[in-house]
């Protein structure tokens, strides 16, 4: 009894002394996770437990020199997988509810994995409340899919703007290398306009939502009660120096069109007006675009996605005329005393050169032949003012350079020097008669309508030169301040003297018995212009005018050009009227006529308009 009592009371010691022993080891245990690899530990339990989800923040908005809001933002549904949570075999369900390929699928997946298999990947945006509705019903089948909403780029107002504005897209490969650390894959970022050079402003900084998550990978909800998430910082908001009225109708005269118009504020540099046509519709790439848009837009082959206002290089015509005029009247090579008899043809150099449709203009001065846009008077002019000092005078006025324009995409066009036709031709390969092309804007002389139209702006300026932009200023959402940009400005050496005759040019080409832009012409305002019509060899030449009103105290001015279209008087002179009427009225300007004495008419001659149209 005794042994069987001692045995018992032994064999309950030794399992007492198993349990503690085991219970001291689980202490160990948790004492080592817990304390001494707390860091490492937690973290993975971390993993198991949480999804970081990010929020991205609301793109700024863009509006007009008024405030019209012209692209704002609504919201959207996106579909996203954890790649650790999600059942590799459920792709082929689910590709099939957002009706996507499987392999659009596994390639976002592919991707998201090389960041970090728990972090979402995005594999469908601006999906349809029917697969939103279906993949809700469904949701408990789809381990590791989850939905959100995102803001999504809305266009609204009456102008498109394509071109200004550009359009958001899906961040590629190329970018992801370039753009920095704060890009992850399926990011949207502005691709074109102001969209792209404006990004880090518009963008905002992202925020991230920590959810709890079982074993199963259903979310349970907030993680910590939400005290780990970091909202998202939205992005600073673009006032323009557009008018959305002036752009929509610039938009509308363009339609049917290949070509371009830009109105600059003389006052600033500001760009009143920008449109580029054919344009296309920037919405196409909010939210979802189809290889079919995508490859409607890339393969027309009028080029709705190229900026003419600020990539087409082309020979400007007669409208260049204004350069040649100012270097030989700086440089008092001739004056307004200096004439040509213009019978309508010169030879030089064994070839005949011919004036604007073979007219003969009579005998012209310097005035005069702007008025009457007299080719054979300026081929003259050409020869005394010289080769050398005609491509300096051409960089005072801003070409063969970019304007600076806020923009991502720009053409600098092509202003010749001695230097460069030596480099295209050869040395002694050229000879004068080429500067004859050159001397009505033709030949290899190129510029873009942007140019065009801040060489007129200095003009109407007295030769101040204002960097031309978009944007006015920016809002900080965050604290409600405005931050306006800086842009350069400088003023051309030229007389004033020089300046009074030039734009008295202009202003005879509106205005004047023989001018060529008399289209042009309003009684209530007094407008200069220039009319150009330059060779395009791949068929009609290209139509220009430039312009700018009131002549006193200018507030807009404008170059307007039409490829393939004809003569710039007769095409682009009405749609300047137009443009320059719509404007003035707006800011409240009802008449503005040239005050008596302002063109004294001096220089004028006394020869009858011709009977027939002119052909400039």
């Amino acid at each position: 009894m005794f042994e069987s009592d001692f045995g018992s009371r032994a064999r309950s010691f030794i399992m007492r002394g198993g349990i503690l022993i085991a219970l001291f080891a689980i202490a160990a245990k948790l004492g080592d996770m817990q304390l001494v690899n707390e860091v490492v530990y937690g973290k993975k339990s971390e993993d198991i437990t949480t999804r970081v989800f990010v929020q991205q923040p609301l793109r700024g908005e863009i509006l007009d020199r008024n405030g019209k809001v012209m692209v704002e933002n609504d919201p959207a549904y996106e579909v996203s997988v954890i790649p650790a949570d999600f059942n590799g075999g459920q792709v082929p369900a689910l590709a099939a509810l957002l009706k996507i390929d499987t392999a659009d699928i596994e390639r976002q997946m592919k991707v998201g994995e090389t960041i970090s298999p728990y972090f979402p990947v995005r594999v469908k945006r601006d999906i349809s409340p029917a697969a939103l509705y279906a993949i809700e019903e469904h949701l408990d089948d789809f381990r590791g899919v989850y939905f959100d909403t995102e803001p999504k780029r809305v266009y609204v107002g009456k102008a498109r703007a394509a071109h200004i504005l550009g359009f958001t897209k899906e961040i590629s490969e190329g970018q992801l290398a370039t753009l920095g650390d704060y890009y992850k894959p399926g990011d949207i970022v502005g691709y074109t306009g102001l969209e792209a050079s404006y990004e880090t402003i518009l963008r905002g900084q992202k925020g991230y939502k920590y959810l709890a998550v079982n074993a199963v990978g259903k979310v349970m909800g907030p993680f910590d009660d939400g005290k780990l998430d970091i909202p998202p910082q939205d992005g600073s908001d673009l006032y323009l120096c557009v008018d959305e009225g002036l752009q929509a109708m610039a938009e509308s005269l363009m339609t049917g069109r290949r070509g371009a118009v830009v109105a600059l504020d003389p006052d600033n540099g500001g760009v009143l007006a920008m449109t580029s046509a054919p344009d296309f519709d920037p919405e196409v790439f909010s939210g979802y675009t189809s290889d079919t848009q995508w490859k409607t837009l890339i393969n027309n082959p009028d080029k709705p996605l190229f900026n003419r206002s600020t990539m087409a290089a082309l020979p400007p015509g007669s409208t260049f005329k204004m350069v040649l005029a100012s270097a030989a009247l700086q440089d008092d090579v001739a004056n307004t005393n200096w004439t040509i008899d213009c019978k309508g043809s010169m030879l030089y150099g064994g070839r005949l050169f011919h004036c604007n449709n073979g007219e003969a203009h009579g005998v012209v001065n310097i005035i005069q032949g702007l008025e009457v846009s007299c080719n054979i008077f300026y081929y003259n002019l050409m020869l005394k003012v010289g080769f050398d000092r005609w491509t300096e005078f051409g960089k005072l006025f801003g070409f063969g350079q970019k304007t600076g324009i806020d923009l991502t995409n720009e053409s600098a066009g092509v202003l010749p020097s001695r230097a460069y036709f030596d480099k295209v031709f050869g040395k002694d390969k050229w000879t004068n008669g080429y500067l004859l092309s050159l001397a009505i804007g033709q030949g290899e002389v190129s510029a873009t309508p942007l140019q065009m139209a801040a060489y007129t702006m200095s003009i109407a300026n007295y030769g101040h030169y204002y960097q031309p932009h978009l944007v006015n200023y920016i809002k900080d959402v965050r604290t409600g301040k405005f931050f306006y940009t800086q842009y350069s400005e400088r003023t051309i050496p030229i007389s004033r003297e020089v300046f009074d005759k030039v734009r008295e040019g202009m202003y005879l080409v509106v205005n004047g018995p023989r001018g060529t832009g008399r289209a042009a012409e309003m009684p209530q305002f007094a407008i200069a212009g220039k009319t150009g019509t330059a060779q395009n060899p791949r068929g009609k030449a290209d139509a220009w005018f430039v312009a700018f009103a009131p002549f006193e105290h200018p507030k807009i001015a404008i170059a307007i050009m039409v490829e393939n279209a004809g003569y710039g008087g007769s095409i682009c002179a009405p749609m300047a009227k137009k443009l320059i009427a719509y404007y003035l009225d707006k800011i409240g300007i009802k008449s503005a006529p040239v005050p008596e004495g302002i063109v004294a008419g001096k220089y004028m001659h006394d020869v009858r308009r011709s009977s027939h149209p002119s052909y400039e």
